[in-house]
């Protein structure tokens, strides 16, 4: 059965049913869309149980010739894309139950294009052809810019636009640079690109062509303004789904293009990578602890970790580039539950300003719970997701430069600071008024929107071993195209105790040297 195929299919026709059927009837297309997500869940939980972890290469591939050979309906997926895909179909059902009640307009429009969401990041991920994977890349915008702009705040016209052109202006060097690779490689496949060999010289022009798209889908500074109003303007879920799957987007991209396709050039940039992440990590968190606005301050955190993944892939080492993974998968669970829980306070007092706040342990116990648990996990508290996230990215980081090192483990102490300052207003405390004493607790439609994501962050903080075995593969792959390379003679803030060379085994002494 071609999964892949049905998975990106299903959920466009469900769309299409929305449309077609008539009256329009709100309560239909919130059924229509929670049924289709959860089927999208149970066929990802078959590609995970039938993806052999000890194959290399894609599996469950399908390939059929459209417009060969610009383009083919060529699909398949490796550990990385199986992780991210489900991520994605986790995450969408809750996102279709978190707007059951909040959203109250235009209802069969919203279901859909969160649908059409979730067909295209699925196609973004599986996809192996190069046109193909910008087709599925930059069709998101749309629904993103579609749910921004209807569904948002009052500012949400700005913040849509805003969102739609820096991304969509990003991706333009991508598609030139993509046509280039396409006429010198003399094919549109993913995986013979990836083993292709373009001049030296040329690669830096690709890598920054691609890096233009790729830094803002992030996002990393300085391209990250987007975000924080973005976020701010997006109803709940939107935010959910943004920072949940659509910044990964980015992190994917250098993944599977940058460092394989790339590999002199990515050798020779890390010190621009490392300097654009130093300087996120540390301006965005103490962005962060000044903010009064609740998802303003989850939207700059955001940028920080983000900041980490690059980091960490750049590290060109077994450990940096599993840690970076590792951390766009906990990002994507931690985040999307700091902002559910943003989303049920707000849909109680229909305000984010945290000084609305204060002394909710008193009346919403459960709320107060999850929502530690979820702060911890941000901070990276140990048997949480992040906190093998955070040391594998430290350990792989450390091997190339210390420097680097020390100024991204203050992202850790920031973190903390911002984090629990926030929780310690909008919980503890005294209430700010009536109102916030008279708030009740999770109903049972938000502890099942909870639990899941809960129990996720806790199962990838104790058996990490499950989300990396489909990975191990497709990063041994990457860093087979890395070996060997030479590193660029990093300036001297970033050179204490670097590599002269990446390594086929950064376990090693003599690789750690």
């Amino acid at each position: 059965m071609p999964l892949l195929s049905l998975m990106i299919l299903l959920p466009v026709l469900a769309a299409l049913v929305i449309f077609i059927l008539p009256g329009g009837d709100a309560q239909r297309a919130r059924v229509i869309a929670l049924g289709t997500t959860l089927v999208e869940f149970g066929l990802g939980l078959l590609l995970w149980r039938d993806y052999a972890t000890d194959a290399p290469g894609f599996q469950f591939v399908e390939k059929l010739d459209l417009f060969a050979p610009y383009l083919s309906w060529h699909l398949g997926i490796d550990g990385i894309a199986l992780m991210l895909i489900m991520l994605s179909v986790f995450l969408m059902p809750l996102c279709i139950l978190a707007s059951w009640t909040s959203i109250q307009k235009r209802v069969p429009e919203y279901m859909a294009a969160f649908l059409l969401m979730e067909t295209l990041m699925i196609g973004t991920f599986a996809a192996r052809d190069l046109f193909l994977f910008y087709l599925f890349f930059e069709g998101g915008l749309i629904p993103m810019f579609l749910i921004i702009g209807i569904w948002g705040g009052g500012r949400r016209i700005y913040a849509s636009y805003k969102f739609f052109l820096y991304t969509l202006l990003g991706s333009v060097l991508m598609l030139l640079a993509m046509i280039y690779m396409a006429g010198v490689a003399q094919t549109t496949d993913i995986g013979e690109l990836s083993r292709f060999d373009f001049a030296p010289d040329v690669q830096i022009w690709l890598f920054l062509a691609f890096f233009a798209s790729f830094a803002v889908k992030m996002p990393m500074w300085p391209v990250h303004t987007w975000l924080p109003d973005a976020h701010v303007e997006a109803p709940t879920a939107g935010s959910v789904i943004l920072a949940g799957v659509l910044l990964k987007l980015g992190g994917y991209g250098f993944v599977r293009f940058s460092l394989p396709m790339f590999p002199d050039a990515s050798a020779h940039l890390i010190w621009l990578v490392f300097g654009l992440s130093m300087v996120a990590v540390v301006y965005t968190s103490l962005v962060a602890l000044v903010q009064s606005d609740m998802k303003k301050l989850i939207a700059y955190s955001s940028v920080a970790h983000m900041a980490f993944v690059t980091a960490g892939l750049f590290a060109l080492n077994t450990q940096g580039i599993e840690g970076s993974l590792m951390m766009m998968l906990s990002h994507g669970l931690v985040s999307a539950a700091l902002f559910l829980c943003v989303g049920v306070v707000y849909d109680r007092l229909h305000t984010r300003e945290i000084a609305r706040y204060g002394g909710l342990a008193n009346n919403m116990p459960r709320y107060a719970l999850l929502f530690m648990f979820f702060t911890m996990a941000s901070v990276g508290l140990p048997a949480t997701s992040g906190f093998i996230a955070e040391f594998l990215v430290l350990i792989g980081l450390y091997q190339t430069s210390t420097w680097a090192t020390l100024v991204m483990t203050t992202g850790i102490i920031l973190g903390a600071a911002y984090m629990l300052w926030l929780y310690r207003r909008v919980v503890f405390g005294t209430a700010a008024g009536d109102d916030t004493r008279a708030m009740h607790d999770l109903s049972t439609r938000e502890v099942v929107i909870l639990a899941p994501i809960a129990a996720a962050v806790l199962w990838m903080g104790i058996y990490p071993a499950s989300f990396q075995a489909p990975m191990k593969p497709a990063i041994a792959a990457i860093m087979t195209r890395l070996d060997g390379r030479e590193l660029a003679t990093l300036p001297t803030w970033l050179s204490f105790s670097s590599r002269a060379a990446v390594v086929a085994d950064p376990a090693t002494p003599e690789a750690a040297r």
